[in-house]
């Protein structure tokens, strides 16, 4: 089993944020896999199904961005998912937009929802799958950044990268997360170049 956790702020005044690609990403992903509806549970909201045969939950921590953990510690320890088996799928700052990086382990790089993560019981050793969304250019600006709606400019890579992630699950579901990698950025190329004003960090 594997358990596919998009971070975000729950909502419709954040449903179009920066912050919310990782929803974003897992609705997409019950779309074109045909979950069950989404439903209450681990202080979140979940949807079961199948990803080329693997047994996969989807969840969208339902606690704020800052407090991602205690949803994914509880699905976890309910599963007993080593961490291995837990993906998180996140807007990543340090990363130009429409980028794709996928990492195991490390720090939270600034990112409260990894942080409440690495805080919790499954610790920092699950699987990060990196959606990049670009740099404000100065740190001051983080904040209002990611907690902004992405421009209009922006939905054609949006729409290309999740749609990309999506397609490339199988690969996911299998732990072969460098081929993973490699084909999101194969379905949806995006330039290499530093997150608006600072340099890119693999």
């Amino acid at each position: 089993m594997l358990l596919l956790v998009g971070l975000g702020n729950p909502g419709a005044k954040y449903a179009g944020n920066r912050h919310n690609i990782g929803f974003m990403a897992v609705d997409a992903i019950a779309r074109a896999y045909g979950f069950s509806p989404w439903k209450k549970k681990f202080h979140g909201e979940v949807a079961e199904g199948h990803i080329d045969g693997v047994r996969t939950l989807l969840l969208k921590p339902q606690t704020f961005m800052n407090e991602s953990g205690r949803a994914v510690g509880e699905a976890a320890g309910f599963h007993k998912l080593s961490p291995m088996q837990v993906v998180a799928f996140y807007d990543e700052i340090d990363l130009a937009p429409g980028r794709f990086r996928m990492k195991t382990g490390g720090g939270a790089a600034g990112h409260n929802g990894i942080r409440s993560i690495i805080a919790s019981p499954v610790g920092e050793g699950f699987r990060r799958a990196r959606l990049g969304v670009g740099h404000p250019g100065a740190a001051e600006l983080v904040h209002g950044y990611v907690l902004s709606d992405f421009a209009k400019s922006d939905s054609e890579w949006v729409s290309k990268l999740i749609d990309a992630a999506v397609k490339a699950a199988p690969l996911l579901v299998k732990g072969e997360d460098d081929k993973y990698q490699a084909e999101v950025m194969r379905l949806a190329p995006a330039e290499k170049a530093g997150g608006r004003g600072r340099p890119e960090q693999e």
